[in-house]
């Protein structure tokens, strides 16, 4: 299996996309904080998955690169939650895009406590 096909992975990816799309509504002075910031921290997510995927080989490093990726992930929702009160994003986009964010820290969480089930070699 390649990273690609991990839930995970899918539905980070899809969440990144959808937050890349609607920053572009963002106002422009927030181009260098807010927006870069929501974009890059969703991207991290995927990337880190990533990583973590190609680390497999060794438990502790899937698993630290797992929970950058959750941590990544969490600052997202931080961002959102910032687009939110500065009405840049209304409250039903707010709660859906939350709520997708949330799915994706439960499945990176699965596989942190389930590294054998994606090839990890535990000790």
């Amino acid at each position: 299996m390649a990273f690609k096909n991990l839930l995970a992975y899918k539905k980070g990816f899809d969440l990144s996309m959808k937050i890349q799309e609607l920053s572009k509504s963002f106002p422009k002075e927030e181009t260098y904080s807010l927006t870069d910031q929501i974009r890059r921290s969703s991207r991290s997510v995927c990337a880190n998955i990533a990583e973590a995927y190609r680390k497999r080989r060794y438990e502790r490093h899937f698993i630290s690169k797992l929970t950058d990726s959750d941590s990544e992930n969490s600052e997202t929702q931080v961002w959102l939650q910032f687009a939110h009160a500065c009405e840049y994003i209304n409250k039903e986009v707010f709660t859906s895009l939350t709520n997708e964010s949330l799915e994706v820290g439960k499945l990176i969480n699965y596989m942190i406590n389930n590294p054998g089930k994606f090839g990890v070699h535990t000790e």
